[in-house]
């Protein structure tokens, strides 16, 4: 009786099954199809009867001024300046600003001029993808919003070749599937990596990981199998790309680790603006009786200004005996928001508690120009995330002449701060403890000695300059062109 049941319930729950598998299958059809008819209505042939080439890249936040738009412009320069019957569009959310704007800026912030027009197509749907929507659950939110993001995207234009150029992988599948478009993408950070998941199961308590989390077994075991399922997801669809690039060693490993897309993967480092840095002139330091060490980084979390604070407090305290130069620490940096104002206030508390309140100094949102007098005066240039992906801040420090001390991980342990034709490029350290010893043998080195390492590491960053950038990204994006 209890089999004849069983047969009778399992076999009408296959047969509904196997009908709206079907069912799925005829809808994704259908939508392919009706996509693909839609893609001729954005572009017209030109004078040669042919229909210029639709290249899109997917950057919802391109008017945000960041390596990352700096990464999409010169991309996009480099793609016209290479290619002649190709038109390049830029789905954006940023609809506060006209095209003109978009424009406008991207050429006053990176000094970077497009050969031809380009077209934007305005997404409404950008806050489907904002942190603050999703308090728990961040990573799938963020990722599942991207999804609908990516459809009002693609229904708007579609492509023939689709770059991600700011990590939202979860589209890839959507354009590659029913866009039938050759899929390329630029990525800056994973967004879960290998890192993330030793984080969760040692129980470690950072800021992407709360105390009352790592605190409790059970509540460490729930995240670690919701990061490991995301891992696979994430996986999947980064596995849909027919080129991948990544910004640095460190994000290499953990991009095959997770994609498993070796064969079209390759290191494209970002262009960084070493040009204007490499104009501060290099010379032996003539005041030995007051140094200074700068921090460049938005007062974000991951930053870890707290180290940079401490680890300057106990090299003030072990050297504040005899003849003692003056030490000044001056953090710089961007706020975007209330909460990185607080951040900041924060900062200037644990200051004062570790009474260096008057040697430490803040600059937020200066103009450029101050920025490079900073660096032009700095004998240190100081650097703290643990896991850092890149590292353009300690790229422009190294540009500038000043001595860097970065963490010992990431992009910077990794291709920044590595020996350049056998000679020393600078310091990495870890802990408040190293980072202190490291400041004070720096400062004790000779200036001539500091000169040379400073020398070093200038002619080393020309590997991170505009013209590399564009040879090594060219040469990854050369099959999607094929």
């Amino acid at each position: 009786a209890c089999f004849r049941l069983l047969c009778s319930l399992l076999i009408p729950a296959l047969f509904l099954s196997g009908i709206l598998c079907i069912c799925l299958v005829v809808l994704l059809w259908g939508l392919r199809l009706w996509i693909q008819h839609r893609k001729n209505q954005w572009s017209s042939a030109g004078r040669d009867g042919k229909r210029p080439l639709l290249v899109a890249f997917f950057h919802p936040y391109c008017n945000a001024g960041g390596g990352g738009e700096r990464v999409l412009w010169c991309a996009i320069r480099t793609v016209q300046k290479k290619y002649k019957n190709v038109t390049c569009v830029v789905y954006t959310g940023d609809r506060d600003a006209t095209e003109e704007e978009i424009v406008e800026g991207a050429f006053r912030r990176f000094n970077i001029k497009l050969i031809h027009p380009v077209k934007f197509v305005f997404l409404e749907k950008r806050y489907l993808v904002e942190a603050s929507l999703y308090p728990h659950f961040t990573l799938l939110g963020q990722s599942l919003g991207s999804v609908f993001l990516g459809w009002e995207a693609l229904v708007k234009c579609v492509p023939d070749i689709y770059i991600d150029s700011m990590g939202y992988a979860f589209t890839l599948p959507l354009f590659k599937y029913l866009g039938g478009c050759r899929i390329g993408c630029y990525v800056h950070y994973p967004t879960i990596s290998t890192d993330m998941l030793s984080v969760v199961r040692n129980q470690d308590t950072r800021f992407n990981n709360a105390a009352f989390i790592t605190n409790s077994p059970f509540f460490s075991k729930f995240k670690l199998i919701y990061y490991y399922f995301f891992a696979f997801m994430y996986g999947l669809v980064g596995s849909c790309s027919d080129v991948i690039m990544v910004n640095s060693s460190w994000t290499l490993n953990h991009i095959l680790s997770l994609w498993r897309a070796g064969a079209c993967t390759s290191v494209v480092y970002p262009p960084c603006d070493v040009q204007t840095f490499l104009d501060i002139p290099l010379e032996v330091e003539k005041s030995t009786s007051e140094y200074s060490i700068v921090s460049v980084s938005q007062f974000r979390p991951e930053k870890d200004h707290p180290l940079q604070i401490r680890a300057f407090a106990k090299l003030l305290k072990e050297k504040r005996v005899g003849h003692q130069p003056i030490l000044k620490l001056i953090l710089i940096g961007g706020c975007r928001n209330q909460q990185d104002e607080e951040r900041v206030n924060n900062l200037k508390r644990l200051c004062e508690e570790l009474g260096v309140g008057n040697d430490v100094a803040f600059r937020i949102n200066i103009p450029f120009e101050e920025l490079k007098r900073h660096l032009a005066e700095a004998t240190i240039g100081l650097h703290t995330m643990w896991n850092e992906h890149f590292g353009i801040g300690v790229v422009e420090c190294m540009a500038a002449g000043t001595v860097i001390l970065a963490h010992n991980s990431g992009g910077p342990k990794l291709d920044i701060v590595v020996p350049y034709e056998g000679c020393i490029t600078g310091f990495l350290a870890e802990d408040e403890d190293s980072y202190a010893e490291t400041m004070a043998y720096i400062l004790s080195l000779s200036p001539e000695k500091r000169l040379e390492i400073r020398e070093n590491a200038r002619r080393s960053v020309h590997r991170f300059s505009d013209q590399h950038f564009e040879d090594t990204f060219l040469l990854s994006v050369e099959p999607l062109f094929k």
